[in-house]
């Protein structure tokens, strides 16, 4: 190679590492508040980007389609119908968003009810902050997420189950329809109560008098009263 050539010759450079795409997230709540809070919390991690807010169902659904987000941070209770149900419809709209529930509702019949239903994580709206944003990134690594307290509630509530199914054959959401079923409330009414369709709240009230041998509603009373579940009048 001659002098000029040597002079004018590049010299190699060192790539530059690709800057690290930030997670998009779409939050879903319907108080404006909670998701300004939100998005102020989830913002100040650098690797986190906040795409769009929903107050409803109608507009989550609207919102994953257009942003295909990698997680939904989802409400239970909406306006316009349940978080936990919206999930099928989410993932319709982009399969490989992951879903974090985020609620006040602690109940391990919540909790089971969101992970069958297709959720990747739930925790609860008093988390502290880190708990949330590292509820986040695991969800987002495809992992599942679960707060240990509600973790060890579910166990315990589960061993409950086992040891009162050898003499109470109904399950945990066919009691809550007997109760009101047993107050007098009519099955819109418990739908509405217990965010479930009318249809969903007959068949459970058809599944309690099958189990338990009834025809009658004052029959439903009678047992409600003899299991603790009312008081006598």
């Amino acid at each position: 190679m001659s002098d000029a050539a040597a002079d004018t010759a590049v010299a190699p450079t060192r790539a530059t590492p690709l800057a690290q795409v930030p997670l998009r997230i779409l939050l879903v709540d319907d108080h404006r508040v909670v998701r300004a809070g939100l998005r102020m919390l989830l913002e100040a991690d650098p690797g986190l980007e906040v795409v769009d807010e929903a107050g409803d169902v109608r507009d989550a659904v609207v919102m994953t389609r257009r942003h295909t987000p990698d997680v939904v941070l989802l409400d239970v209770m909406l306006p316009d119908g349940n978080g936990i149900d919206a999930i099928d419809t989410l993932h319709a709209e982009a399969p490989e968003a992951k879903v974090l529930i985020l609620s006040m509702e602690d109940s391990p019949h919540h909790v089971r009810r969101a992970f069958a239903n297709g959720a990747n994580g739930y925790v609860l709206k008093d988390a502290a902050e880190d708990e949330l944003v590292s509820a986040v990134r695991e969800v987002a690594a495809a992992g599942r997420y679960l707060h240990p307290a509600l973790g060890a509630r579910m166990i315990q509530a589960q061993a409950e189950e086992c040891e009162r199914a050898a003499t109470d054959p109904l399950s945990d959401r066919e009691r809550e329809v007997l109760q009101l079923l047993a107050q007098g409330h009519t099955n819109q009414e418990i739908g509405a109560h217990l965010y479930i369709s009318v249809r969903t709240a007959e068949t459970h009230r058809a599944h309690i008098m099958r189990k338990l041998g009834l025809s009658t509603r004052s029959q439903l009373v009678r047992y409600a009263i003899d299991q603790g579940m009312l008081e006598r009048r």
